[in-house]
């Protein structure tokens, strides 16, 4: 199976992040148009939180707010769990599972250098999966 390095290499590396001064609005509309279900929070070049749909329906939704005056710094999740390059899909995966996250930063020297979703792990979870049963195959064929 690949590792987390090997996986940020075959995604589009598109890091797309907004800062804690962002209007709420503003990042849906770019959550929108990326197809993105969360944005890095970047500030000065380091992580400083994360803003997902889930903040949206539980910080501001439910709570009475407005996404076109509240900025992003008073409801984005500023305990952020992240992972490094070298961490593997399994442990990613019961990261997320363990602690309800759909996202995960990938932190190397300080600086973010990728994110991975869900998907993205079960994609890959999927493709070994595929590749173990076809040397199987191959296996008991030959």
């Amino acid at each position: 199976m690949k590792s987390i390095h090997q996986i940020l290499g075959s995604k589009a590396l598109n890091i797309v992040s907004i800062t804690p001064d962002t209007l709420i609005y503003d990042a849906l509309i770019i959550m929108a148009e990326k197809h993105i279900g969360a944005l890095l929070v970047l500030e000065d070049g380091h992580l400083a939180g994360i803003f997902s749909e889930r903040d949206y329906a539980r910080e501001v939704e439910l709570k009475g707010k407005t996404a076109k005056t509240t900025r992003i710094k008073v409801v984005m999740t500023t305990n952020v769990i992240t992972v490094t390059p070298k961490n593997t899909v399994e442990e990613c995966m019961a990261l997320m599972s363990d602690k309800r996250i759909r996202h995960l930063p990938v932190i190397e020297d300080g600086r973010v250098t990728g994110i991975l979703s869900i998907g993205d792990l079960v994609k890959e979870t999927i493709a070994g999966q595929e590749l173990l049963i076809k040397q199987l195959e191959s296996y008991i064929q030959g």
